[in-house]
């Protein structure tokens, strides 16, 4: 996401999202579908980092795709401290029941090296559809 990149440990920076349907936000009938995501990005790398982009691509499971670039995250770009773990929630909406989304977070350290944080892929399925 940035013009300029060096390499840091990314195995350093742990990503974990977690997804649920929100049944009482949704209309099956009307194909639209709202699932919340939760986020933790842990930072075990030995410096301070900022959140400063995200580029998310969102697939249904009629291959339609979605892609948002945008800066930060809930309309901030955070810094998590070295050791810290930063935690944000959002939400996202399908047209079919079953999709799933990954991208990346541009990153920033104090010291100005910048580098991408791969999201990793995860699912957003209603309840039972995957069965």
């Amino acid at each position: 996401m940035f013009g300029l990149k060096k390499r840091m440990n990314l195995s350093d920076i742990d990503i974990l999202i977690q997804s649920k349907y929100m049944e009482g936000e949704s209309d099956p009938a009307s194909d639209y579908y709202v699932f919340a995501y939760y986020v933790h990005i842990h930072n075990r790398t030995k410096v301070d980092i900022q959140l400063v982009s995200r580029h998310w691509i969102i697939t249904d499971s009629d291959n339609n795709v979605e892609e948002i670039q945008a800066k930060g995250v809930m309309g901030e770009e955070p810094f998590i401290k070295a050791g810290e773990i930063f935690y944000y929630n959002s939400f996202c909406v399908l047209h079919t029941s079953v999709g799933s989304m990954r991208g990346v977070y541009g990153m920033r350290s104090r010291d100005g090296v910048c580098f991408d944080a791969d999201i990793p892929i995860f699912t957003l399925s209603m309840p039972h559809s995957l069965q």
